[in-house]
């Protein structure tokens, strides 16, 4: 069994890899900074494919994929984990740089990469999408604009796929995560302020990346009659608040 998983080089990507290469899968770890996947090439040897590839560039998701070798080019599932949020600003001030990193690396990449691998999963009717949300497209918060965008459609995208491939083996699952420490995220997102991502976590539990790894393995490891369509998951700590309401003082 292969899993192709970007975004492999951290956070949920390289715990994904992991997951996998421990249950005895061969794994494309595919990302820009290949070299932080050699203590999973050290490990697991031959069933580990470094892939260097950024996802927003279509040309290279295209030749990555063709050229993949024979022993890696059957993909059971594809993980697309690669992607992320980048900045906090309400809407009026936010930078149009940020914006079109999002959608390059949220959407772009998305449908890049699925584009590339789907009709080989068609073709040999089976395989498996996992497509990493975020509960972000579904829930808003202040500064989530155009981040809470990108994941939508990733859910919908997601749900639309389902509709295409009636009919064949071939499944797909969004998982939407919420609060999750221990990975580049935040850091990502406040541009290297790590005491700006570190007060994101401050004082509560939140989810880990072998916790969204555990998930992504489920879905895909369920019997081939069963498609997990949405995973939406919180850490305990976080939950919905109340409507927001602002009030003047007349």
């Amino acid at each position: 069994m292969i899993a192709f998983i970007t975004g492999a080089t951290a956070g949920y990507g390289y715990a994904t890899a992991e997951k996998f290469l421990r249950a005895g899968w061969s794994v494309v770890a595919a990302g820009r900074r290949v070299e932080r996947v050699e203590p999973l090439r050290e490990t697991y040897g031959e069933r580990v494919l470094a892939l260097k590839m950024d996802v927003t560039r279509r040309d290279q998701v295209l030749r990555a994929v063709e050229g993949l070798p024979a022993a890696f080019k059957a993909v059971d599932v594809l993980v697309n984990n690669a992607g992320g949020a980048y900045g906090l600003e309400p809407a009026h001030r936010a930078v149009l740089d940020d914006r079109d990193t999002m959608v390059d690396i949220n959407v772009r990449g998305l449908m890049y990469c699925t584009r590339a691998l789907l009709p080989g999963m068609v073709e040999r009717n089976r395989g498996h999408v996992v497509n990493i949300g975020s509960v972000a497209g579904e829930f808003p918060y202040p500064g989530g604009n155009v981040y809470g965008g990108v994941k939508a459609f990733t859910h919908q995208f997601s749900l639309n796929l389902r509709a295409d491939l009636l009919g064949s083996n071939v499944r797909v699952t969004c998982i939407e995560p919420g609060l999750s420490g221990g990975t580049e995220f935040s850091e990502v997102r406040f541009k290297g302020d790590k005491a700006k991502a570190a007060a994101v976590y401050a004082g509560t539990e939140p989810m880990t990346a072998d916790d969204i790894a555990d998930a992504v393995y489920w879905v895909a490891t369920r019997p081939a009659r069963v498609n997990i369509n949405t995973v939406s998951m919180m850490a305990t700590c976080q939950a919905f608040s109340p409507f927001a309401i602002h009030r003047t003082n007349k």
